[in-house]
């Protein structure tokens, strides 16, 4: 039976998103119609993640529910996708009997070459490149795959396999006819983004690849994430300062304040080398933000080990604060090595100290930008308000122009602010 129509289903981070929408770019030029509701497709696609144990749980509970679809249907094919899948599917095998393939992160080749068959096509002469059929105003580009360090929380090394660069031309090609499609801002995507090009024979780095990318014509702005500290370059913060494209904000990771905390992590730097980094960063960039990630409730951290964690989100002044609690992850070095010690009740509680220390950060930060004018690209509609965000990567609103600003960059005059956003009204249109 042939397979006419497709449905995915994405949870996890942006390079989830953007492995979904690639993989449905394929479909699409295999001639699969997309569908809207799994229970109508020929082939349902489950991206999954498993950096916490609630997204693990999530992805279980849509497998048996799809499992349970498939009764009435024995003829759709049913896909397991994503960082649940590792390098031996055993184990899946007998936990998810219904499911048909296991395919491995960014390995869409094996689903490619049987939907090929199945429908007596040429993979190769349908598939001219996995840029986003689709795409809005802002797209993600993967740069990058997979991490060569080993931080003992985290699984996504065991997933997603060992650091591979793309090459710029590659990159470059899709941006392009991304911007062809209507894209006017990419963000470049990696587990660890800035050690970019370092397993490339060139000598290129993330600052390089920015260059080439500001070249492509119709691209107003270039972001990107997830950065380490170990390899936020001065070359790379200087190319944020240099290229016009390239917005004002990075994502850099702490993960914790403290030092003991961090060696525990196999977090190759201090809370002091983080901070002098931060530091330098501001004086060459000084209109720069910058966001984090933070994980409260780690085996072993004491009442100190926290207090150190909240005492650098104050000091630090961070423009987000992204946190979570610790989550075991079996075959990590800390689910082998460390006992989860701390109780749900103290990690819940930890969290909510963090995250109400950086809402009252924000809430002044933002408030500090009423009366400025700022470039925003208008993403949407929501609640009969255009929204989108600045180079700074802060959420604006405006609601007081009727007109259809979608996809455009305006200027707007911030007269309000919440912690989490900032709202104004429209001073100039077709700024890009």
């Amino acid at each position: 039976m042939k397979i006419n129509s497709y449905n995915i289903w994405t949870i996890g981070c942006q390079m989830n998103e953007a492995d979904s929408n690639k993989l449905a770019s394929a479909l699409d030029q295999l001639g699969l119609t997309k569908k809207e509701n799994a229970e109508e497709a020929d082939l349902v696609v489950l991206n999954s993640c498993v950096v916490r144990q609630s997204a693990e749980d999530k992805v279980s509970h849509r497998v048996s529910i799809s499992q349970e679809f498939k009764k009435d249907r024995p003829d759709q094919m049913l896909v397991l996708m994503g960082c649940m899948v590792g390098p031996q599917s055993e184990n899946l095998r007998k936990r998810f009997p219904a499911v048909d393939m296991f395919v491995r992160p960014q390995d869409f080749d094996p689903l490619l070459r049987q939907i090929s068959e199945t429908n007596d096509l040429d993979l190769e002469g349908c598939i001219s490149n996995y840029a986003q059929s689709d795409p809005g105003i802002s797209c993600h580009v993967p740069i990058i795959k997979g991490c060569d360090f080993m931080c003992s929380f985290c699984i996504i090394p065991y997933r997603r396999g060992r650091q591979v660069s793309r090459t710029i031309e590659d990159i470059v090609s899709e941006v392009s006819i991304l911007v062809h499609r209507g894209v006017k801002e990419i963000t470049l995507l990696g587990q660890t983004v800035d050690a970019y090009g370092h397993d490339l024979d060139e000598n290129v780095d993330l600052s390089d690849l920015l260059s080439h990318v500001n070249e492509v014509e119709g691209l107003e702005r270039i972001r990107f994430l997830t950065s380490h500290p170990s390899f936020m370059s001065e070359k790379i913060v200087k190319a944020i300062r240099e290229l016009p494209k390239v917005c004002e904000h990075i994502n850099l990771p702490i993960q914790a304040g403290s030092d003991v905390v961090l060696e525990r992590m196999r977090r190759p730097y201090t809370n002091d080398h983080y901070r002098r980094l931060v530091d330098d960063i501001r004086n060459i960039v000084p209109d720069v933000t910058i966001s984090t990630d933070i994980i409260v409730g780690f085996p072993g951290e004491s009442d100190e080990d926290f207090q150190d964690t909240m005492k650098i989100v104050e000091d630090m002044q961070f423009s987000k604060v992204h946190s979570a609690e610790y989550s075991n992850r079996p075959g990590t070095i800390a689910s082998r090595q460390l006992k989860d010690d701390i109780p749900i009740q103290v990690k819940r509680e930890r969290r909510k100290m963090v995250d109400a220390l950086q809402q009252t950060i924000q809430d002044t930060n933002n408030r500090k930008s009423i009366g400025g004018h700022h470039a925003v690209l208008i993403e949407g509609r929501r609640k009969q308000q255009w929204y989108g965000r600045n180079r700074n990567d802060k959420l604006v609103y405006t609601g007081t122009n009727t007109e259809n600003l979608r996809n455009s960059i305006v200027e707007i005059k911030i007269e309000d602010s919440s912690p989490w956003s900032l709202t104004g009204s429209v001073t100039k249109t077709n700024l890009g």
